[in-house]
């Protein structure tokens, strides 16, 4: 599968059928297995996964792990009916999603309510962890999915966050960029520096696009 192109024009995308995800109230009991919850990003570890052995011989102790990580700000706008965010760490820009068929949505006019972003594309790093730290403390939404490559659209949750924290991802763990819940946001990221990527396109893979709440009284009570 070629590296996904993240700068389209949603048209672009097919209609197609929506599944719902969960939306989940982030606390420290239910994020636990995907990360955690931050309460000061100042000097808050990111996890660097070691490089893995490739044979018999084993990997010198005190090596593998020392790309150390980047930080930046993340930025999510919706444009019209678009979402589209920016990562000032990785030098990335997205398209996220979209608020309703892709077919119908306008980057230039709102034409339907921004209560869901319809997602198309899931990724995790295999080399570190990542932190988003909502810089004007306001909620947010994340979906994410625990490890491993048999990804299907049921295993993918979302996170409501209220603002008054950030949330921290372990490697390996399947997620997108942050969702602001309001017309646009800015976070802290910090992430591994070598920032490989693993993806799924879900709309190919699955036939669906994942439909992933903004709104609080959506969340789900476990």
């Amino acid at each position: 599968m070629n590296a996904p192109e993240y700068i389209f024009e949603a048209s672009t995308k097919p209609s197609l059928p929506w599944h719902e995800v969960p939306l989940i109230r982030a606390t420290e009991d239910s994020v636990k297995g995907y990360g955690c919850l931050v309460d000061d990003p100042e000097g808050f570890e990111i996890e660097i996964t070691r490089w893995p052995q490739q044979g018999w011989r084993p990997i010198d102790e005190g090596t593998g792990d020392e790309g150390g990580w980047v930080e930046g700000t993340f930025k999510g706008d919706w444009k019209g009916d678009v979402l589209y965010g920016e990562n000032e760490a990785v030098n990335g820009h997205y398209v996220l999603g979209w608020s309703t068929d892709p077919q119908k949505a306008s980057a230039e006019a709102q034409t339907a309510p921004r209560d869901q972003v319809l997602l198309w594309h899931m990724n995790y790093h295999p080399d570190g962890g990542q932190m988003f730290f909502p810089l004007d403390r306001r909620p947010f939404v994340i979906p994410a999915a625990l490890p491993g490559d048999n990804l299907t659209p049921d295993k993918v949750v979302a996170f409501w966050c209220d603002g008054s924290r950030g949330l921290y991802i372990h490697p390996g763990i399947w997620h997108e960029g942050i969702f602001p819940v309001e017309d646009s946001q800015r976070f802290l990221d910090r992430q591994g520096a070598v920032h490989a990527r693993v993806s799924a396109d879900i709309g190919q893979e699955f036939g669906v696009y994942l439909a992933c709440p903004l709104r609080e009284d959506s969340v789900k009570a476990l």
